[in-house]
């Protein structure tokens, strides 16, 4: 049995300890915001945070977390989850959506060690997760505006 708790919710789940923790995640728990991209740590689809650093859960065994607190999209609340959103929206950042859970988690990470990020900061950790629409200059636009009204500077 592997004990995880994911967006604050414990699950004892009898699985095996080399599944990656993104196919528990779908599979077991049941949620699915977390997406599959490339299944190597290339893309970034299936970024998570961990006690509150952002993995690629297609490569890591659920063993390996077991203990630990998850975070998925689904699960990211609180000034910046809402803020986050309320960016992605206003900034109409998703063309086709399918990196956009990676890409928030991302910038989630981001901006709790940054809050004030510039676009250096923001290129050097968005860097690794892929948007096959090209939508990086509204993530960039969107992660600024985010940090912004977490702030309290923007509504």
């Amino acid at each position: 049995m592997i004990r995880l708790k994911v967006n604050g919710q414990t699950h004892e789940l009898d699985v095996n300890p080399d599944k990656p923790l993104l196919w528990v995640i779908r599979e077991d728990i049941g949620l699915t915001g977390t997406k599959f991209g490339c299944g190597m740590a290339q893309c970034g689809a299936c970024t998570v945070h961990v006690d509150g650093e952002a993995i690629r859960s297609c490569v890591t065994p659920v063993s390996d977390v077991a203990g630990a607190s998850v975070t998925t999209i689904e699960g990211l609340s609180g000034a910046l989850g809402e803020a986050l959103r309320a960016a992605w929206i206003a900034e109409d950042v998703p063309q086709c959506g399918y990196c956009q859970s990676g890409q928030i988690m991302a910038a989630a990470e981001l901006i709790a060690a940054k809050p004030h990020p510039t676009d250096a900061d923001i290129d050097s950790a968005m860097d690794d997760i892929l948007c096959r629409c090209g939508t990086y200059q509204r993530i960039r636009k969107a992660i600024h505006l985010a940090a912004r009204t977490k702030a309290g500077e923007a509504k």
